[in-house]
């Protein structure tokens, strides 16, 4: 059925549980499987997850922190259902077109993603990633809630 299933991921609790969800759905089908987090590049001003960030340095260093954390929960899902799960790590100001890139370029069947991620002004600022990616994508996305 599914060959390569792209998990776009950020570390929030409904991405955990499309994570989760998705995993199992690899160890069914026998599926390759890669998670993918995006990071916000950094911009005069930026403001993350957890409020105004300083310098580009503490900037970085945060977002590299939560990036790693989404990762880790990646590949401690793939361990406990035994599945092996690739990660990669992207930087860019729209991720859902960072998301329809990997998914092309890893040759992946299917995305597996949250219907929302991020909460408050982020939110608002990124608008619908997931919307973006189901306009976009060539490549089937099954939508977690």
């Amino acid at each position: 059925m599914f060959k390569h299933i792209l998990i776009p991921t950020d570390g929030s609790d409904l991405s955990r549980k499309a994570l989760l969800y998705a995993v199992q759905l690899a160890k069914e089908t026998k599926a390759k499987v890669t998670a993918l987090t995006v990071r916000p590049p950094y911009v005069i001003g930026s403001m993350d997850m957890i409020g105004v960030v300083g310098g580009q340095d503490e900037f970085e260093a945060e977002t590299q922190r939560y990036a790693e954390y989404a990762l880790t929960q990646a590949k401690m899902a793939g361990e406990a259902a035994s599945v092996p799960v690739e990660t990669i790590q992207d930087v860019g100001d729209q991720p859902w077109r960072a998301i329809i890139d990997c998914a092309k370029a890893n040759d992946c069947d299917l995305i597996v993603m949250a219907s929302h991620g991020r909460r408050g002004v982020s939110a608002m600022l990124l608008g619908s990633e997931t919307s973006k990616v189901l306009t976009h994508s060539h490549v089937p996305v099954l939508v977690f809630r």
